[in-house]
């Protein structure tokens, strides 16, 4: 057999295991990927996060009942649902919630004060500097940054439509 002949057969030969290989790989793949019904979790956002406004409207509705005016009873509901968030992330329930529910646990107070407190629960044990400090704002800086940046763009757009008339 000729030099050329053999490099043919050896080159068909690894083109035929790279081909068996990438289709165990796919295989694999298909195993492992978790299945799920967009319907069912459809319903489970919606149930959970309808849970989570319906604690957030009791507490609103408590503490106008207790005499707070309307305005100060949203405030201490939103302190409420912060600190019910941070200490369900920190005993680990939020997680779990969270897995059940997904975007239904995305409702907004909630879901911003567990992304500011699951980084710092993680990385405590490297330190209040280097794991708490550092890494507190790895999920939350993003939307801090941009939130911060954006109003203040509209506040400097809004300055200059009034410095001329336009509003």
């Amino acid at each position: 057999m000729s030099n050329q002949n053999k490099g043919s057969v050896s080159q068909v030969v690894n083109e035929q295991d790279t081909k068996k290989r990438n289709e165990n790989y796919n295989q694999y793949v298909k195993q492992v990927t978790p299945k799920f019904s967009v319907f069912k979790n459809t319903i489970k956002a919606f149930v959970i996060g309808g849970i989570i406004c319906t604690i957030g409207q009791f507490f609103t509705s408590y503490y106008m009942s207790m005499g707070a005016e309307e305005e100060i009873a949203k405030s201490y509901n939103t302190v409420t649902l912060v600190f019910l968030s941070i200490l369900l992330t920190g005993l680990g329930l939020y997680q779990k919630l969270a897995k059940f529910g997904g975007a239904g646990t995305l409702v907004p107070i909630t879901g911003f004060a567990n992304s500011v407190a699951a980084p710092a629960v993680e990385y405590k044990k490297e330190g209040q500097v280097f794991g708490v400090g550092c890494k507190i704002f790895t999920i939350a800086g993003p939307v801090i940054l941009y939130g911060i940046f954006s109003s203040w763009a509209l506040g400097l757009i809004y300055y200059i439509l009034k410095a001329l008339k336009v509003v």
